[in-house]
């Protein structure tokens, strides 16, 4: 049985829509128009336990509003899902025991507290034993690499180490099923690494199912096998994330390294593919996927190649193509 089923999940927001200027505020007060909004529509999909998904969008696509709901922080229009075998919106106990939610830009720890007195405050909400509390925390702050923080008031730490600490508060029960929102929103490449790296040893030691939003295609390209794309309210594409680039790029990227220093006019290489950069002693071409091999030959005969490399168009740049169609 699946951990996660969502089954045609809905919700819409009303919005008041005021008119501009002092004649549109007074006239608000004795008639308002309102518009409907569908943040989330007929969303469906299943994970499995041990799962880890990468649920991508742009802003606005309904990738927060999704995670709220099965979180149980938001109540669906229509729709059903059931995470653990629990309806999330019910707010059972047994269900907010099993599960976390950690959201990049809102904070759950104590601003003027030390990060350890907030752990020990989210130990006793859970019931979580004196010696379990201190053998999780020692391994997470290890991990982590922040054991000598835990001391540090909250507020004087840094983003990153900040981020961190919201993360072993998230884990701090076990849960069996991890939301994480833009968890490396704002870290510097470091501590995205660190985080990342993290993020991968727990999911494969602990096998807790993970569902990630993220705008850094690194993150979901060095953690996510399977990823579900959702743009205006709905998913068009959930699958592994090499079919992403299978569907959607259907080209790849030549280049050429030149002996001669010559590497021909850009004009004349505009038959092979479009010219993305050019020096005395390169050139890199953007070629259709069918053409790729015919291309390289072609250009071997005309040129004299040093080197000759291809490589997929990276994911970024597919996704960003992807909601410009969209």
């Amino acid at each position: 049985m699946p951990v996660i089923q969502v089954e045609k999940l809905t919700k819409a927001f009303r919005t008041y829509k005021k008119k501009p200027g002092f004649r549109g505020a007074l006239a608000g007060l004795f008639h308002r128009e309102y518009e409907q909004t569908l943040a989330a529509k007929d969303v469906s999909f299943t994970v499995e336990e041990g799962e880890f998904v990468g649920f991508l969008g742009p802003n606005g696509a309904g990738k927060t509003t999704t995670l709220k709901m099965l979180a149980g922080l938001l109540y669906p229009t229509s729709g059903e899902a059931r995470v653990l075998g629990y309806v999330p919106w019910e707010r059972q106990d047994g269900y907010r025991r099993q599960f976390a939610l950690l959201l990049g830009q809102k904070n759950q720890l104590w601003w003027d507290l030390p990060a350890r007195e907030s752990l020990e405050l989210n130990a006793k909400i859970y019931g979580i034993a004196a010696d379990s509390f201190e053998r999780t925390v020692g391994e997470l702050t290890e991990l982590l690499d922040v054991k000598d923080k835990l001391n540090v008031m909250v507020r004087e730490l840094s983003l990153g180490e900040r981020m961190k600490m919201e993360l072993i508060a998230s884990l701090l029960h076990q849960p069996k099923v991890l939301f994480l929102d833009e968890p490396t929103i704002g870290l510097d490449v470091v501590s995205q690494k660190k985080v990342r790296q993290f993020l991968r040893h727990h999911n494969a030691t602990r096998k807790t199912t993970i569902l990630l939003t993220s705008h850094y295609m690194a993150d979901i390209q060095e953690l996510c096998p399977r990823v579900i794309i959702i743009d205006h309210g709905t998913i068009f594409f959930d699958g592994r994330l090499h079919e992403v680039l299978d569907r959607f790029a259907d080209f790849k990227l030549v280049t050429i390294q030149c002996e001669s220093g010559e590497s021909g006019s850009a004009e004349n290489l505009k038959k092979y593919g479009e010219v993305v950069e050019q020096t005395p002693a390169s050139i890199k071409l953007k070629v259709k996927r069918d053409r790729v091999i015919p291309v390289c030959k072609a250009l071997l005969d005309e040129l004299l190649v040093s080197d000759i490399d291809i490589q997929e168009v990276p994911i970024e740049d597919v996704i960003r193509q992807i909601f410009a169609r969209q």
